[in-house]
């Protein structure tokens, strides 16, 4: 048995899991998720549920099943999906009068600072008030998951998972965990039961989508694990069809594949962490060394500023760290430009702090 003690978990329903071999909505399976999300309540457990479907189901009520999709196509198959898919969370949960909330939310707003901590209270709000969170991506304005970025909600899933606080994130999918070989073609195809670090050798058994209603497969999933194993969440890849599979796997029953938590980050780590940089500064070798050490980013530090960025945004850093700037890109080009000759270094103490160290972390 696993030791997995998760007290909020994420729960991401892939498309080929959540919908029927025609692509619409498979409210039975939805009512089962429902059920078992209600017993882990009863435990003292919370429930975010990251689903798929929408552009899957919308295809499908449109009649553009197996037809080429531009992106504006799939964001109106998406419109039209996602009240199907709402309808029947619903449904699932009035059951046990239980209100659902839907939260559709694109990948921006977990890289501006204001917008991910009004998303963080908005959740923190909607469990004090009994609500479970649905989760999805705006896939009607957003292009980054259906533009084959991301992938099935499998990085928004795990982005959702670390920025939340969650200690587990299940991946409810078609296949039964990460295979050391295609089992579609290898029947000696052995099942990894756990991962503890994600190396080259566990990537390149990663594949693709099997089919058009999919977007991510297996590589999406190794991206998503690396993510919840930096945030200090346990994430298990596992079939989503088998029964009372949620419970299952929260009660530690060895089932699937787990990729263990490693780093844990604070909150504002994680933050900076997996934020989009909006440009980039390049430091010198003493400044390199000093931020290696923990110190701030001083501005005799940076020999080149790239891109326009403004106060308090994320940026990256030479190639080894991200941070929070304190002034923007013209500012700091600005005060770059007034260094002297041979002063460029962090460790004589000249110049401004552009990043504190408390808001900056070390990528490698």
């Amino acid at each position: 048995m696993r030791d997995l003690s998760a007290k909020r978990i994420v729960i991401k329903i892939g498309t080929n899991t959540i919908c029927k071999e025609d692509g619409t909505v498979d409210r039975e399976y939805i009512a089962s998720i429902a059920r078992q999300v209600i017993e882990l309540e009863a435990r003292g457990v919370q429930s975010i549920i990251v689903t798929s479907g929408a552009i899957g189901s919308g295809s499908t009520e449109l009649g553009l099943n197996g037809k080429n999709k531009d992106i504006a196509m799939k964001q109106a198959c998406a419109a039209v999906g996602q009240t199907a898919l709402m309808l029947s969370y619903r449904e699932a949960f009035t059951k046990y009068a239980k209100l659902v909330g839907q939260v559709l939310i694109t990948y921006g707003a977990f890289s501006d600072r204001k917008r991910y901590l009004n998303l963080r209270d908005a959740m923190d709000r909607l469990f004090k008030l009994g609500v479970v969170p649905i989760v999805n991506e705006n896939d009607v304005i957003a292009t980054d998951e259906i533009s084959d970025v991301f992938g099935d909600n499998d990085k928004l899933s795990a982005l959702v998972a670390a920025k939340m606080d969650a200690d587990l994130l299940v991946l409810l999918t078609d296949v039964d965990g990460l295979f050391d070989r295609n089992p579609e073609a290898d029947p000696d195809a052995r099942l990894i039961p756990t991962v503890d670090e994600i190396t080259k050798d566990i990537e390149r058994m990663a594949g693709k989508a099997r089919n058009d209603r999919s977007v991510g497969g297996m590589r999406t999933k190794i991206s998503a694990a690396k993510i919840a194993m930096q945030s200090g969440c346990n994430m298990i890849i596992v079939h989503g069809r088998e029964r009372n599979v949620i419970l299952r796997v929260v009660e530690g029953e060895e089932i699937g594949t787990l990729f263990t938590a490693k780093a844990r980050y604070t909150n504002k780590e994680r933050w900076i962490l997996f934020s989009c940089p909006r440009g980039k500064l390049i430091v010198d070798e003493g400044a390199e060394r000093a931020l290696r050490n923990g110190k701030s980013l001083l501005a005799c530090g940076i020999t080149k500023v790239e891109g326009s960025f403004g106060k308090g945004e994320v940026v990256r850093i030479g190639g080894f760290a991200k941070g929070i700037v304190s002034f923007s890109s013209a500012e700091i080009a600005k005060m770059i430009g007034g260094c002297a000759d041979g002063s460029r270094t962090n460790s004589n103490g000249n110049g401004r702090a552009v990043a504190d160290s408390s808001s900056i972390v070390i990528l490698n």
